[in-house]
């Protein structure tokens, strides 16, 4: 039978106490003035995530370095004072409605859609279109020039310098996001590597940039200090992709972030749900794996806004904690909802149909409550 209540157990990552087993998940809002600094409506943003009584929040891609990591115009960004400024005024602000909240760092590799001259591991033109909506830019992607070691190097300084900052804003941690297409899965992915030094050749060897940045920041931040990698199959210009070698790529993988000090995993799926993002091409579950593997605190994520398949998730063991995007957009009190029996208001994608800015939500907002 299924025990319906499970997601809003306390739970913990590390000492990190958190009032339930719900996350909202990072999703691009590109909100700033293009200065990367928050703003105001950011921090109102976040803080009713807090208010709506999720367990832990994790900010959209933040762009670590002034180079060449930048994904999106009106991202946000920790790399100099005024961004931190910014950010410390979102993590007051979450504190204080008592939620906890971890900042993702992004860096955008060959799938940036701000930069002309960009980087990846090869000289591989991305597959697919730009994503509409999230920059004036459209169309294919630039060919990126191979990163040299001074280059990826600088990727590294980049994370650790951003790392450092987020923890001096008042983060609670920060996730190294490996996921989705953007550098670190450039790395990660088979046809988007072709190099043959020590980043390229085997999984082991394209885990290894990862793994350096996860190992370089526990270095430089506190040791109480969270640390996650979100990890995925699919990408944004490539919903389909799956691990060609299944729970053996899932091992190898699963155990370098395990050996490198990860507090937790956060397994994603980009676009079409659990069922297609977290499972390989034999229907088998790679957070499963990943929990029997290293123990370690386990987020699956992937159209699980229902409470049902939710709890699902948290009682068949594929994971500790449930990330929600599209449900936490349409419910950003969803936790409290479900605690009180309220009805969950299904995505409508009309929210996006101005702009994929807070600025646009909270108007369509706006109308929609007019109605």
């Amino acid at each position: 039978m299924l025990n319906k209540t499970l997601i809003l157990e306390n739970t913990a990552i590390k000492q990190l106490a958190l009032k339930n087993k719900t996350v909202v998940a990072p999703m691009t809002r590109v909100s700033t003035k293009g200065d990367g600094i928050p703003t105001q409506q950011m921090e109102k943003y976040y803080q009713r995530y807090a208010k709506g009584g999720f367990g832990l929040i994790i900010t959209e891609g933040t762009y670590t370095d002034r180079s060449f990591s930048q994904s999106y115009p009106n991202q946000p960004g920790i790399t100099n004072d005024e961004q931190q400024k910014g950010w410390e005024n979102i993590t007051h602000s979450t504190h204080a409605a008592g939620g906890k909240i971890i900042m993702q760092l992004m860096h955008a590799g060959a799938l940036s859609q701000h930069l002309s001259n960009t980087r990846g591991p090869s000289s591989i033109q991305p597959t697919r279109l730009m994503l509409e909506g999230y920059s004036k830019k459209q169309g294919h992607y630039p060919l990126p020039q191979a990163m040299n070691l001074s280059e990826i190097d600088e990727v590294i300084n980049g994370f650790c310098n951003a790392a450092m900052r987020a923890e001096k804003a008042g983060f609670d941690g920060i996730e190294i996001h490996a996921a989705n297409g953007y550098l670190l899965d450039q790395f990660l992915t088979d046809y988007t590597n072709e190099r043959e030094d020590k980043y390229g050749g085997s999984l082991e060897n394209r885990c290894r940039l990862t793994v350096e940045i996860i190992t370089s920041i526990k270095k430089v931040v506190s040791k109480n200090f969270i640390i996650g990698v979100r990890i995925s199959q699919g990408k944004v210009n490539d919903f389909n992709y799956t691990w060609p070698n299944g729970l053996n790529d899932g091992e190898i993988i699963f155990t370098a972030l395990k050996n490198a000090g990860v507090d937790y995993i956060h397994m994603a799926s980009e676009g079409k749900g659990f069922n297609h993002g977290c499972l390989t091409r034999n229907g088998e579950s790679l957070p499963k794996l990943a929990k029997e593997l290293t123990g370690l605190t386990i987020i699956a994520n992937g159209g699980l806004d229902n409470p049902n398949e939710a709890n699902r998730i948290i009682q068949d063991k594929h994971a500790d904690l449930v990330a929600l995007g599209t449900g936490a957009l349409a419910n950003f009190d969803w936790p409290t909802r479900l605690k009180n029996n309220i009805t969950i208001t299904p995505f409508n994608p009309n929210m996006f149909a101005e702009g994929v800015t807070i600025e646009e939500q909270f108007k369509w907002e706006e109308s929609t409550n007019a109605e």
